[in-house]
């Protein structure tokens, strides 16, 4: 069974900076193309960034780059989200999701077939 399973998120000022990091079980890792994605409250998900299979290739989306960067180790089965300069509006759940391919992720969640329960971040301003 497969198991993705987030960390590090929490209670954070405006301006300070989290690493977000998700733990993967019960795949081949280094099969799967993995992403991050949050929802803020109200507020439908959205993506955030997406690593390839090798961690060679990465984009994220527009209004983050710059703040964020994405990173995995296949040999601990990780894949991590660097968040710098925190914004109020970063507060939100932050998800990592994967699915087995080749390439980059997709920036809608329908394509993604695992998905982690979630870690809080919350930024006080």
């Amino acid at each position: 069974q497969v198991h993705l399973v987030e960390s590090g998120g929490g209670l954070v000022q405006a301006g300070g900076s989290l690493r977000l990091s998700c733990a993967a079980s019960g795949l081949t890792f280094r099969s799967h193309v993995m992403s991050w994605f949050r929802q803020a409250p109200g507020k439908e998900r959205e993506f955030v960034a997406t690593i390839s299979p090798s961690g060679g290739a990465t984009y994220y989306e527009d209004g983050l780059k710059g703040r964020v960067t994405i990173s995995r180790d296949n040999a601990k089965n990780t894949v991590d989200l660097q968040v710098n300069s925190l914004k109020s509006e970063d507060t939100a759940v932050y998800y990592c999701a994967g699915f087995f391919g080749a390439g980059l992720g997709s920036e809608s969640s329908k394509y993604y077939t695992y998905w982690g329960q979630g870690t809080q971040v919350t930024v006080s301003s």
